[in-house]
């Protein structure tokens, strides 16, 4: 029998933040590709299915670097600097997990999807640069301080078997779609 201590049971919730986050981040580069910058739409991901893998990543990096200082208590001066940490180091750890992944992905499928910050200033290698990066350091904020209490709320909503469910599901559909993108570049 699997209780609430049992590691699958702790890591499913991390599961459905992740496609929850992956599949947000895929709306949210479907928007800019579609209203902001009028270039029509195509699949932002690297995979079939709409979601894009590296804001589940970026999401789940958040929750490992910034998850005890959100829950963490303090006085009134560590309530007033929280947000300018949580802004910063959300702009330091998605820059850097944007840039490694444009070294994996090209490393693995010859390029990586997103545009190119080549026309972009403080740009390194046109892989990463100032603009976007400030763009995750806001993003990292609104993501802990807002959209990861309204996501805990809603996943803490479902009850084991539904858990079991949904988590299994995600995890099969993501596996597929690896192996069908796999498949497709060979």
């Amino acid at each position: 029998m699997l209780t609430r201590t049992n590691p699958i049971r702790r890591l499913q919730p991390y599961v459905l933040y992740f496609m929850l986050y992956a599949v947000f981040g895929w709306c949210y580069e479907v928007f800019l590709e579609v209203c902001i910058y009028h270039w029509g739409f195509t699949n932002r991901g690297v995979l079939f299915g709409p979601y894009c893998p590296i804001y589940g990543v970026g999401a789940m990096m958040f929750l490992l670097c910034f998850g005890r200082l959100m829950r963490r208590r303090g006085g009134k001066l560590f309530r007033i600097c929280r947000p300018a940490l949580v802004f910063a180091g959300s702009m330091a750890v998605a820059t850097a997990v944007e840039l490694a992944a444009s070294y994996l992905l090209e490393w693995t499928v010859g390029s990586w999807p997103w545009q190119t910050y080549a026309d972009y200033a403080w740009n390194f290698q046109a892989r990463i640069a100032l603009s976007p990066s400030v763009r995750f350091g806001i993003g990292g904020v609104l993501f802990l301080y807002i959209m990861q209490p309204l996501f805990e709320r809603l996943v803490g909503r479902l009850g084991p078997k539904a858990m079991d469910i949904v988590s299994a599901t995600v995890v099969v559909v993501l596996c597929v779609d690896i192996v069908a993108t796999v498949l497709t570049y060979l």
